[in-house]
């Protein structure tokens, strides 16, 4: 199983930018790619996506321990995985959620990326940094912005340091990617996004050591994993109403797989563009996103917003994370500061803030049995938001970093809403739960229907 890990020294220093040319080159040699991104991301592993044209993978220690990773890389192996990571190389809540703990866990060599701009030879003493800050499993670096008058002195100050010289990324205006609040913008937003793929792999070709990375990569020795064996619940597909469209886009794939195995048959619908949710459903998701982008337009999608309201007002078993917690509330204030309607199951009025709110990981525990699960239970989460709202809910104690605690969540029986995003992984009794009372949801469905004809 060949497999390589890109890393940086920080975030920003142009990782996604180089996983994409990367990843781009290698399918233009018509090789099967399989991605993954280290930390609870959604955005980079949308334009992995796009490139591979399969999903992407997170492998996120704080939610999965050694098992589940080398686990997940094992279920979506091809011929060669490349692995994005996460903020700096040694970035993390603890060592071993950092990308560097990935990557000792998983067995897989890493490659750090450095920004050069503005350095020399100080370029020198990062490399030395990293390679003698702790244990790790660095095969190289790869300089992004280094200009072709610094290739030679880099390449020696590699060689003092005991360590590859594995290519530069020059600078290319027209890959140029741009960002907002959560980090780069998605990949439909970008007419051009195809384009711009194919200019950073053809300075991939020319300026990376694309057959020493691949000779690195099948350096990384078999993982062994024992499978965990998931079963469907039921013989018959249960249908789960997953919103997906711009301005509802943030998913963990390996939660809607989950959701498969289990026996549920995901039906993807839009809040922007469709009338009404899809027939003959049992349950419902409504992820995270950039609904303040297009609240005008899901405001005016009337008659989507009476569908909604409707259905989760009936007790269909529903999940709405971050963006979708801010679309069942009863406001939804843009970026341009203009309020509008949404669906109105919450009282709560959502509007931006100048900085992120509750940043990072949660332990999060029950105060009342609700659909995820019994009083006392816990879920580890994830918030990552600049908008908040004036009634967050008070059905969970979430603890977080620095032993910061607050209330939060809205649920009941049928519902979980709130700002923290869910990793099904990290407790599948959870996706057990959620579709058990989906199958109650659909028998009761069904007999009340029997019973009116």
């Amino acid at each position: 199983m060949k497999r390589i890990m890109i890393a940086g020294t920080h975030s920003g220093c142009g990782k996604t930018t180089v996983t994409c040319a990367i990843l781009q080159a290698l399918i233009n040699r018509k090789m099967n790619v399989s991605s993954f991104k280290c930390g609870p991301d959604y955005i980079d592993p949308m334009f992995h996506s796009k490139i591979t044209n399969i999903p992407s993978y997170n492998l996120d220690h704080r939610f999965c321990d050694k098992s589940q990773l080398n686990q997940l890389l094992c279920e979506h192996q091809t011929d060669i995985s490349v692995i994005e990571g996460v903020m700096g190389f040694y970035d993390g809540t603890e060592p071993e959620t950092s990308s560097c703990g990935v990557s000792l866990d998983t067995q897989t060599p890493a490659v750090i990326v450095i920004d050069c701009k503005g350095m020399s030879f100080s370029i020198g003493a990062v490399m030395q940094g990293f390679l003698d800050f702790r244990k790790n499993n660095i095969a190289g670096f790869i300089f992004n912005r280094l200009p072709e008058s610094l290739v030679e002195q880099t390449k020696k100050l590699c060689s003092d340091a005991g360590t590859e010289y594995l290519g530069r990324m020059p600078v290319c205006a027209e890959s140029v990617i741009e960002s907002r609040h959560l980090g780069l913008v998605t990949t439909d937003e970008i007419d051009d996004i195809k384009t711009k793929m194919q200019s950073l792999a053809k300075l991939a070709e020319e300026h990376i050591k694309l057959d020493r990375l691949i000779g690195i990569a099948e350096t990384a020795p078999e993982i062994k994993s024992v499978f965990t064996h998931i079963s469907p619940l039921t013989n018959t597909p249960l249908r789960i109403a997953v919103a997906r469209d711009n301005a509802f886009c943030f998913y963990y794939e390996e939660n809607l797989e989950l959701l498969r195995n289990l026996g549920c048959e995901i039906v993807f619908f839009s809040p922007l563009h469709d009338e009404k949710l899809p027939e003959n459903i049992c349950g419902l998701w409504i992820g995270g996103g950039y609904p303040e982008l297009y609240a005008e337009k899901l405001s005016e999608n009337i008659n989507m917003l009476d569908s909604v309201k409707t259905a989760v007002n009936a007790g269909i078993p529903t999940i709405a994370e971050c963006g979708g917690f801010m679309y069942l509330c009863r406001t939804l204030t843009d970026i341009n500061n203009i309020t509008y309607k949404m669906c109105g199951v919450l009282n709560g009025n959502c509007y931006p803030t100048k900085r992120l709110q509750r940043f990072g990981y949660a332990e999060l525990t029950a105060l009342c049995s609700n659909l995820l699960c019994d009083k006392g239970g816990k879920i580890i989460a994830h918030e990552f938001h600049y908008w908040d709202c004036t009634d967050c809910g008070n059905s969970f104690q979430a603890k977080r970093s620095r032993n910061r605690e607050d209330l939060c969540i809205h649920s009941t029986e049928s519902l979980y809403a709130g700002f923290p995003h869910l990793y099904l992984y990290a407790d599948t009794e959870i996706a057990v739960r959620f579709i058990k009372k989906c199958m109650e949801y659909n028998k009761y469905e069904k007999n009340r229907q029997n019973f009116s004809s």
